[in-house]
């Protein structure tokens, strides 16, 4: 049977996280929109973030999934969906410090120390470069390639929407490649920055802070190769479906939570026509409609969590969970904007803001049709029978 009782010291671990929130990171946001509103940058600056990480870690929270040999909590996947839930309670992107992506944890000794060991120090910052012009979420097969010359490999090639590339002294790339026996598969490199490869920043509808890399025949030394040629699209994938079931799914449950309060709050305060708007039967059913999806999430992005804590087959509860919990703050933010009428509307109040930023969680890292698709596979396949829990 599925428990999803919270520990004692997850609780204690959560209410640590809250706390921070509520203290470093909610008092921040009015400085953010302010800034929105003079057309500067609403992004939390590497330089600040350094300095709530190291906050974060004097609270205790430094290294939420990063194993214990490298210093880290090595916290479970459960774990860290309560901490993203309390992290998506701000719209100010943070993350602990102490970490790094899936893919560094598994490069060799040598990589290790070059590139893992720096970046979960906070020395160096690197970003996942796999989606494509035109390719988006088919990793399969990217058009960037990777043509082995001598001791080199030589990369020609565009990536887009990459998050993190603008202060990227590294990325991890994806190309295709081809073997020895002349097979074609996917491969991974790390590519530092120095090696030639340019990026141009996106403007985009909300502050995800995205870029477009470009790669016109940087020369890559051998060694940098991560794992064998043509077996890289497992480890694209592992750092996908993580995103997808205890990253992103429980921060839209966090934002939801958010946005609901300040409905509720707003409801039981603004008169209208001489009643409250909670007085209102039409106010009161979007909000606890809202709440009863806003559950429904949670445990969505809990079972995918728990899934991956016992180390089972995630991949389908990740899929779920990512295309609900999306589709549920998306619906959320804007019923609460409806709910505060022109003020939602304003930007003073944030809430223009999280119904910017949290549409794009409707696209990136996997969008809701490829989640839908992945899941027909599925359940067409009998891999997932219906209603398997």
């Amino acid at each position: 049977m599925v428990d999803f009782a919270i520990s004692t010291e997850d609780r204690m671990i959560q209410d640590t996280v809250r706390k921070f929130v509520d203290k470093e990171l909610i008092p921040r946001e009015r400085e953010y929109i302010q800034r929105d509103i003079k057309g500067e940058s609403g992004f939390l600056p590497l330089s600040e973030l350094r300095q709530l990480q190291r906050l974060g870690k004097e609270a205790g929270i430094w290294g939420i999934d990063c194993p214990e040999t490298y210093g880290g909590l090595n916290l479970s996947p459960f774990t860290q969906a309560l901490i993203n839930e309390e992290l998506g309670r701000t719209f100010i992107k943070f993350r602990f410090g102490g970490t790094a992506p899936s893919v560094l944890y598994l490069v060799n000794d040598e990589q290790k120390k070059e590139y893992l060991l720096p970046y979960i120090a906070g020395e160096r910052q690197g970003a996942f470069a796999l989606s494509e012009p035109g390719g988006g979420s088919d990793a399969r097969r990217p058009r960037t390639t990777a043509v082995k010359q001598g001791d080199e490999w030589v990369i020609n090639g565009e990536k887009t929407w990459i998050s993190l590339a603008t202060d990227a002294d590294f990325a991890v790339v994806f190309a295709t490649t081809r073997a020895e026996d002349g097979t074609e598969g996917v491969s991974a490199f790390l590519v530092d920055r120095s090696l030639g490869w340019t990026a141009t920043p996106i403007a985009n509808m909300g502050f995800d802070g995205t870029s477009s890399l470009h790669f016109n025949n940087v020369r890559v030394p051998a060694r940098y190769l991560i794992g064998e040629v043509n077996k890289a699209f497992n480890l694209a994938m592992l750092f996908i479906y993580r995103n997808r079931g205890y990253n992103l799914a429980p921060k839209n449950v966090g934002a939801a939570t958010r946005l609901l309060a300040m409905a509720l709050e707003h409801a039981e305060n603004r008169t209208t026509f001489g009643k409250k708007l909670a007085e209102r039967e039409n106010i009161q059913f979007m909000i606890t409609e809202s709440e009863v999806e806003l559950r429904a999430a949670r445990l969505l992005a809990w079972h995918a969590a728990w899934q991956a804590s016992e180390q089972q087959d995630f991949r389908y509860a990740a899929c779920a969970a990512k295309y609900y919990a999306a589709q549920m703050s998306n619906r959320v933010v804007d019923r609460v904007m409806q709910i505060h009428g022109a003020m939602g509307f304003a930007k003073e109040t944030g809430i223009e803001r999280w119904y910017r930023d949290l549409r794009v969680e409707r696209i990136y890292e996997g969008s809701d049709e490829i989640n839908l698709a992945w899941m027909w596979k599925d359940l067409q396949s009998r891999r997932t029978e219906i209603g398997q829990m």
